[in-house]
């Protein structure tokens, strides 16, 4: 993917939520939801951002498509800087740019049909002309697997698997460049999610798509990522390609992450790690490595010095984290401070 085009490049991304308080409404603080964050994705690929609930995932998607304006960084899309652009600027951008919600429920105008809510994207971004549309409409509908007479029907008519189908199919309708799966498949059963993840895979390879892919399940990326990028707490603290970071974790939130997995044979041991502790609060993040407090590694320096993301000489090339001890923990010269681990069958 290195040899491609750079469509998509994120730098020092903040986005911070004010808190109010006090007669005059003053701020108070601030909710640091995503704090100086780096990446870029390039055309074709499939880059997944994964992490507990309240991490930053959908927060970092949201600003990148500016449905929230981030409070400082760099988002530039295609040689074009995103955050200098205005709202009519922005909304001829959208064509390239879309989302899939995770809700196939909240999602979709309830009042709207199917066909109403595929014309009105397509009637927006001017990207089909108008005696055109229903024939458009009907070949999105047959492409996600859908009958064209469906279309006439209301979202309350569908199943939630049906209705996410929909909103690829509304997504697709722009013909966009990138696509925003924000938790696209989580609300949906394990087979379900299969065909809808399957479905996207083919698109992206007919329609050369690239899609930043939001989840909190390693287990559901794995077969779709190129890259997978880890985030804590706002911060990332591993990125790499999908074989690396199956194959060779170096983070201890990731390898925790790893290890809730289920695993199909029950004869099979594995070593569950059972993280201490609750998730800090976003208000006040840990000073160092905001993941210390619930680190089985963590020392001092943990818990004074934030790590930068980087390179081990026996990391494969790309594969960074953010961690004082990998190596060590790596050859095993620095053992856990704290006991996390039980057998289990």
């Amino acid at each position: 993917m290195s040899q491609n085009k750079e469509l998509l490049k994120i730098k020092n991304l903040k986005q911070y939520f004010p808190i109010k308080g006090g007669v005059f409404g003053r701020t108070v603080n601030h909710v640091k939801a995503v704090d100086d964050i780096s990446f870029t994705i390039y055309e074709g690929e499939t880059v997944s951002l994964v992490g507990e609930s309240g991490c930053g995932k959908s927060t970092t998607g949201r600003a990148i498509l500016r449905l929230d304006d981030p409070t400082a960084g760099e988002v530039e899309f295609d040689n074009t800087d995103l955050l200098s652009l205005n709202k009519k600027e922005m909304r001829q951008m959208r064509k390239d740019l879309q989302i899939i919600f995770q809700d196939p429920y909240a999602s979709l105008n309830p009042r709207m049909t199917v066909r109403q809510s595929l014309n009105e994207a397509m009637e927006i971004q001017n990207v089909v002309p108008q005696d055109q549309r229903n024939d458009r409409i009907a070949e999105l509908m047959e492409t996600v697997g859908l009958q064209p007479h469906q279309a006439d029907r209301f979202p309350h008519e569908f199943s939630g698997g049906q209705r996410q189908r929909i909103g690829i199919a509304r997504a697709l309708s722009v013909n966009p460049k990138l696509i925003v799966c924000d938790e696209a498949v989580s609300a949906l059963d394990v087979s379900i999610q299969a065909q809808v993840l399957n479905l996207l895979k083919k698109f992206q390879e007919e329609m050369n798509l690239t899609y930043l892919f939001i989840a909190h399940d390693l287990g559901v990326v794995r077969h779709i990522s190129d890259r997978i990028i880890v985030m804590y707490l706002g911060k990332i603290v591993e990125m790499g390609d999908t074989k690396s970071i199956f194959e060779n974790p170096q983070h201890p939130y990731t390898k925790a992450l790893l290890s809730a997995i289920p695993v199909p044979d029950p004869e099979k041991k594995i070593d569950r790690i059972f993280l201490q502790g609750d998730v800090p609060s976003p208000m006040d993040p840990p000073q160092g490595c905001r993941f210390h407090t619930r680190c089985p590694f963590a020392t001092e320096k943990c818990a004074q010095e934030a790590p930068e993301l980087r390179e081990e000489d026996y990391m494969e090339n790309g594969h960074v984290a953010a961690c004082h001890y990998m190596k060590d923990i790596e050859t095993g010269a620095h053992q856990p401070t704290k006991d996390t681990t039980s057998v289990r069958a």
